[in-house]
């Protein structure tokens, strides 16, 4: 957190299965005198953090309250289902909500996708994670429908997933309390669409010391239409459209013969 009697920090809250290692690099280029602590959260547990101040800004999975949050949605997660590595649904290339109709699929507690109807036959016992979940899969009890990015989380060599292509998907967004927009969280948003150092809409944050940038000089424009002379050479031509004489030659009539 910023604190103005003390060295500048800001602290990158994110849920499971968003990677902010891209933007951290970034940002420690730009910025290398203002430390960016990374700190994961529970999914539901994001928009709480952000709320108490514990974090500036967070990568969450949306929705969340616009009337309090600011959000730049980010990208959209493709939805899979994780299924043992002989299972038969991995047969094909991609699925339906239909084809799991007849299988059990786990549920989690921490479920992302906000199910009005959760597909298949519910388990027995809903589990408390995701990585719970998971592990069920990985013991045949059934299977699991989440985003892609939490499919590779947890991944295990002995399972797989395929793309369930008429599923809820997960967005993934930028967020951060719409009262608390700093001049750090500026240079996130600079970081995050792709701005350049020296964008105008980027602050460019200067660090103590550092001069500040010198735009580049302009070369003037040659003037429109200005014809260059040219050398008086045999055959060529002066600036007044006149025949240059060949050089160690006279002009006039030329001599009778004798």
């Amino acid at each position: 957190m910023t604190d103005p009697e003390e060295t500048p920090s800001f602290r990158l809250a994110y849920v499971p299965g968003a990677t902010p290692a891209k933007w951290a690099r970034i940002w420690h280029e730009r910025l290398p005198g203002v430390p960016l602590d990374l700190v994961q959260v529970p999914a539901a547990e994001a928009a709480g953090m952000l709320r108490a101040g514990a974090a500036d800004a967070g990568l969450v999975r949306l929705p969340v309250d616009r009337t309090y949050f600011s959000a730049i949605p980010l990208y959209t997660e493709a939805t899979v289902v994780v299924v043992p590595k002989d299972h038969l649904i991995t047969a094909a290339d991609e699925v339906t909500l239909a084809d799991l109709a007849d299988e059990t699929v786990c549920h989690p507690l921490d479920d992302v996708l906000g199910w009005d109807t959760p597909p298949g036959e519910p388990a027995f016992e809903r589990p408390a994670t995701t990585a719970d979940a998971v592990e069920l899969v990985a013991a045949g009890v059934g299977l699991l429908v989440v985003p892609q990015s939490l499919a590779r989380l947890h991944h295990r060599r002995d399972l797989t997933y395929r793309t369930v292509v008429d599923a809820p998907q997960s967005a993934v967004a930028l967020c951060w309390p719409e009262d608390a927009t700093t001049d750090l969280v500026e240079d996130l948003i600079g970081i995050v669409r792709g701005r350049t150092a020296n964008s105008t809409r980027g602050r460019g944050t200067l660090q103590p010391g550092q001069p500040e940038p010198t735009p580049p000089k302009r070369k003037r424009p040659e003037a429109a239409g200005r014809r260059q002379p040219t050398a008086g050479g045999a055959g060529g031509r002066t600036r007044q459209g006149r025949s240059a004489a060949p050089k160690g030659t006279r002009k006039g009539r030329p001599r009778r013969g004798s």
